[in-house]
Parts: C-alpha cells; sequence; structure tokens
C-alpha cells in the first residue's frame, strides 16, 4: 500500500502491514518502524534509531530504553491490532521491573502508573514500594521538575480511573503542589518548584502538566484544573509559528517564546494532539486547526521544505535544529538567557540557517500510536476526529 500525502511525500507501508486490517495507516506506520527500534535481546525498544548510514542504527541507553519502551506500551494500549510476537504484559513487568535498579527519573514511575493502568496490568510489588516512598514524602517533591509532576499526578489519576484506590489519595496533593508551585501567572507553567531555572519551561513542560490538570480536572470535578489547562492550550496555540511549529523554549514568567528551536517532529505529530484531543473534548476554539498545522509541517510545511518521514523505514526525522547546534546546547542557553534578561521574544529564523537531526527515538513512534490509535479514547471523543481528516484526504 502507497499513501500519498501533500507535498509530494510517499509514506510506504510494508506489506507484512496488511493483516493489521482494524489499525489506520499511520498507526502501522509507527508500529512498522517500532520493529526496526526492538532491541530482541533486551526486549525493549531503543533509545536511538540513528539515521546517517551507520551499520549499527541502534545505540542503547538502559535507563532511556526503559522509559521509552513504557511510552511505547503506553501508546500500544490504544492499538485495535498488536503485531504478532508482542507480548505486553511481558514486556512491562520486565521493564517496570528495572525501574528499581536503574537511575531513572521520577517521571519514568509516572509512565509506569500509566501505562499500566491503561493496559489493564498489574504494578510490580518493588516498584509499588517505590513509589508508596515518592509519593508519601512530601519534603521530596521540591526535586520534581515539571515532566515528573505531570507524569505521577497522570499516573495516579489513571490508576484511580481503573479502580487502583490506593492511588487515588495522592492526587489531590499532587494537584495542589502544582497549582501552588508551577502555575504561573502568565498562563504558562513553570519548569521547577523553586529557583531561578523555573521559568525556563520547554514545550513538554507544559504539555505534560495541562495533560495532568485536564486528567486530574475531570475525575476530581475540580473546574480550576481544567481552566488552568485550557488557558495554558490558549496560550500555546496563539504562541504556534506561522507554518505550524510548536516552540521549544518558554519564559514562563512572562509567556514569551524564547526560542523556536529545536522544532521536534514529536510534538507536531504526537505531543501536541494528544494535548489537542483534551483541548477539543473540552470545547477550545482552535485547537483542531492547531492539529492539524502542526501535522502539517511534519508532511513538508515547513521552513526547509522536507517531509519528516523516513518512508523506507517507516521511521521519522527528529527535529530541525539551528545549524552548529547539533552537539551542544550552548548557544541556546546562552540566547534564552539573554532573551529573558533583554525581555526579547525570539522569531523563527532564516531557513538557509537550519538542519536536520537525522535520529528517530522510539517513544516518538509510541506517541504516534497513543494520538492517533483507534482503541480506548475517552468517552465522547471522535477517536478519528484529525486522523480521518489527514489520512484519509491529504495521505491518499
Amino acid at each position: 500500500m502507497i499513501i500519498r500525502p501533500n507535498f509530494g511525500v510517499k509514506l510506504v507501508v510494508p506489506a507484512a502491514a496488511s493483516k493489521l486490517a482494524h489499525n489506520s495507516p499511520l498507526v502501522d506506520y509507527a508500529l512498522n518502524g517500532l520493529e526496526r527500534c526492538w532491541l530482541p535481546e533486551h526486549r525493549r525498544w531503543s533509545h536511538i534509531y540513528h539515521l546517517d548510514g551507520r551499520t549499527s542504527p541502534n545505540e542503547s541507553i538502559p535507563r532511556s530504553d526503559v522509559f521509552y519502551t513504557l511510552n511505547v506500551l503506553l501508546g500500544m494500549s490504544r492499538v485495535a491490532a498488536i503485531p504478532d510476537g508482542i507480548d505486553l504484559s511481558e514486556i512491562f513487568h520486565r521493564n517496570a521491573l528495572l525501574l528499581t535498579k536503574l537511575p531513572v527519573r521520577k517521571y519514568a514511575f509516572g509512565m509506569a502508573l500509566w501505562s499500566a493502568a491503561e493496559l489493564g496490568l498489574e504494578m510490580p510489588e518493588p516498584v509499588k514500594t517505590e513509589l508508596r516512598a515518592i509519593l508519601a514524602d512530601e519534603a521530596r517533591w521540591r526535586s520534581f521538575r515539571a515532566q515528573d509532576l505531570g507524569m505521577l499526578l497522570t499516573g495516579v489519576v489513571a490508576q484511580a480511573r481503573a479502580g487502583e484506590n490506593e492511588w487515588a489519595r495522592y492526587a489531590r496533593p499532587l494537584y495542589r503542589f502544582l497549582k501552588d508551585r508551577f502555575h504561573s501567572g502568565s498562563g504558562l507553567f513553570f519548569d521547577a518548584p523553586f529557583g531561578f531555572r523555573r521559568r525556563f519551561s520547554t514545550f513538554a513542560t507544559q504539555t505534560y502538566l495541562s495533560i495532568a490538570c485536564y486528567q486530574f480536572g475531570e475525575f476530581a470535578g475540580d473546574p480550576s484544573a481544567l481552566v488552568m489547562a485550557d488557558t495554558c492550550v490558549r496560550n500555546l496555540v496563539a504562541l504556534q509559528g506561522p507554518q505550524g511549529e510548536w516552540p521549544w523554549f518558554f519564559d514562563a514568567q512572562s509567556g514569551r517564546v524564547l526560542d523556536f528551536y529545536e522544532v521536534y517532529s514529536v510534538h507536531q505529530y504526537g505531543m501536541a494532539p494528544a494535548l489537542l484531543e483534551w483541548a477539543e473534548r473540552f470545547g477550545q476554539r482552535g485547537a483542531r486547526d492547531a492539529l492539524v498545522k502542526g501535522f502539517n509541517w511534519v508532511l513538508g510545511h515547513n521552513q526547509l521544505g522536507r517531509a519528516m518521514l523516513v518512508p523506507e523505514l517507516s521511521l521519522t526525522l527528529r527535529s530541525q535544529v539551528r545549524k552548529g547546534e547539533l552537539t551542544t546546547k550552548v548557544p541556546r542557553v546562552a540566547r534564552a538567557l539573554r532573551n529573558a534578561w533583554l525581555g526579547s521574544e525570539e522569531r523563527l529564523i532564516d531557513g538557509t540557517d537550519v538542519e536536520v537531526r537525522f535520529e528517530c527515538r522510539s517513544y516518538e513512534l509510541g506517541w504516534i500510536l497513543w494520538s492517533f490509535g483507534p482503541a480506548c479514547r475517552p468517552a465522547g471523543a471522535d477517536p478519528q476526529w484529525c486522523l480521518r481528516r489527514l489520512t484519509e484526504s491529504a495521505l491518499r
């Protein structure tokens, strides 16, 4: 099957995928890409699949592999037809247990809670023990970054929805901490509860905390959480680039963009759709158009005029980045500090000074599965509300 999207791109879905008759072409594309990222000896998906022609493209970093694998499993909870040979329960338990043995960030435990709830799986007892210690000691929350807090709150709520009442008692304290220490008067979210660094937030900061607020607000019937999430989404849509680019770096204190770059493909086709699905459900005007505009960026409507897809491998290109900044963050940090100090707002630069990062990470494909998988959508949501528009029209 050949799918023909806008901008002259061809997505070639291998014949083997045709057996997954219940999946959309976009979901099958991601599943086939994940097959290339699979590390059979470890029973997990890789940290990076390099697209620079090297003979061994998969790079493994165990603590990252494990988190990415849990993220992929979350996505698979919404897939109608799972490929043969993928034992979701076995993969989950093997990798979840490693959370207690590897130096992972706290957000990995949140992802384990979330994916287990969506898959209907039991959390391993050693992981529960570690989680109880994390959640019961509120003094430890002072070290949380936004992703830690967002995923833990989302995971706790997901578990409570699934009937695991042990975790429900942590939901409101976590939300109260979010509201008190992470919410900025600008409408965006801070990246940390304390310190100078907190004002320098990312698109991921906004995504994970907004999703957590939507989840908690609906679960607890708390309108303040829904208002915070809606306000953040409305501000993000207002800051979206002219071709659908989601900016990477913000000053949460003032609500300004400090740096558009890198522009990450996963934000365009995965994380933004995951957030905008919630915004659409709660009547956020402009959410659907922002999603479509962002997705078209991936299909080639971007500064470089190229699709961020690798059809022959069913993979995606990670990002568009300023030239000279593929291996260093120093200029980006300096630029952000300067813009924050001067009160400046960053704009897109000339496309001739932009290049592509040639790699794909497995969690990126996992977000495609979550955002565009047809199964397990929340009640009241149209499971194909954007997928139809993109794959049945633009992609044919």
